[in-house]
């Protein structure tokens, strides 16, 4: 009989699960539950869309793409971020269109990180990085972000995270799952740390267009002396609704960009073409669209965060994404023993902090890209369970 330990990958035997993903799983199996537990739009995607990626398989558009991705998605990639963040880049050499952003994630750190070369990565912060950067045979450095710095990487504990093998920084703001930006006096100090480098930056900006709060989203790669040393991560999952479309796209200086093109030819060969020609549709006409939902994530982000504080779970205002991160604190209990407690009594899933690294101990992610009726139900279900528990 073969012994599987002598087989598989120690490497990738180590790494956990998803935490996300095992209290999804569990509410599956469950009747009447509330989900907040999922960072997926609610919405259709666009019908525009919709009826672009219907279009391009009537037309026969069924083929392989260029590795890098159709071009004329590649132009209207240049165009939306130049128009809407100020960035510019080459739509031949400098645009790669992915399998969403965890690809171009995935791909970007295995072009740039060699066996025991640092990693700092913000926490808490979205599940792929920290194991991503180990597959890549990277050393990851962790930046335990805190509360009253709103979840902000702050110049200082970068430089003091900063050594002699530090390779990447990795840029995740607006952040999964705390809400948190990085306004550009915030990315300038940032930058000033890195200045005189040889550090690169993968600024994963997924969440881009959703922001709150009047002042709109800025780009690592537009500050001053930072377009050469960041790979920007985005893509249509978040934004235009269009999560099942998988598709995404990572932009950089070409030196960099080549070698992740390697990577994705090889692995990948290319993003799937009908969903390229819905995005070049999203890219051209849904502005509007995405405007709408946006509305209307801020209408759910006010009740949810207010929802949760007069239930006396004190939550920061986020002020990007569509998570809420409250701190559980005063329930004496840990983030995956309050879940737990919640899910199996209440019927209500959220994820514990700590699916987000460690220092997300004491608070919950719950998720407000459900309606409002869902959000109002989960909050009177927890409301119910924080009574019983007194």
């Amino acid at each position: 009989m073969i012994d599987y330990s002598k087989v598989l990958n120690p490497a990738v035997t180590a790494i956990k699960p998803s935490g996300i993903r095992k209290f999804f799983d569990i509410a599956a199996t469950m009747d009447d539950v509330i989900s907040l537990s999922v960072g997926e739009p609610d919405f259709q995607t666009p019908w525009a869309i919709r009826k672009a990626g219907i279009d391009s398989l009537q037309r026969g558009k069924t083929k392989y793409s260029s590795n890098s991705g159709v071009l004329e998605l590649r132009r209207e990639i240049s165009n939306y971020l130049s128009r809407k963040y100020n960035i510019k880049y080459e739509p031949e050499n400098e645009i790669l269109v992915t399998v969403g952003g965890s690809e171009a994630i995935d791909a970007c750190m295995r072009a740039v990180i060699s066996a025991g070369d640092e990693v700092i990565i913000p926490q808490p912060s979205y599940v792929c990085y920290e194991p991503m950067a180990e597959l890549a045979g990277g050393v990851p450095v962790i930046i335990e972000t805190k509360a009253e710095d709103d979840f902000k990487i702050t110049p200082e504990q970068l430089r003091n995270a900063i050594t002699e093998k530090t390779k990447l920084l990795i840029l995740p703001y607006p952040c999964n799952p705390t809400g948190a930006i990085m306004e550009r006096e915030d990315l300038e100090k940032i930058a000033e740390v890195l200045k005189d480098t040889n550090i690169l930056v993968l600024s994963d900006e997924i969440y881009s267009e959703l922001t709150f709060g009047g002042k709109p989203h800025v780009s690592m790669a537009s500050i001053d002396g930072m377009w050469e040393r960041t790979v920007t991560v985005n893509g249509f999952s978040k934004a235009f609704s269009m999560t099942g479309w998988r598709l995404g796209f990572a932009c950089g200086p070409s030196e960099v960009m080549s070698q992740i093109l390697k990577i994705h030819q090889y692995a990948i060969m290319c993003a799937p073409t009908n969903s390229q020609y819905a995005a070049i549709e999203a890219l051209t006409s849904c502005d509007e669209a995405v405007a709408e939902m946006v509305e209307e994530y801020n209408r759910r982000r006010r009740l949810i965060v207010s929802g949760f504080n007069k239930l006396g779970l004190t939550c920061r205002e986020p002020k990007g994404a569509f998570y809420a991160f409250p701190s559980i604190k005063s329930t004496g209990m840990t983030s995956e023993e309050f879940c737990e407690k919640l899910l199996y009594s209440k019927n209500v899933a959220i994820v514990p902090g700590t699916a987000f690294g460690d220092s997300g101990e004491g608070f919950v992610r719950a998720s407000y890209c459900y309606s409002v009726e869902h959000i109002k139900e989960a909050l009177k279900r927890i409301g119910e369970f924080l009574e019983e528990i007194k």
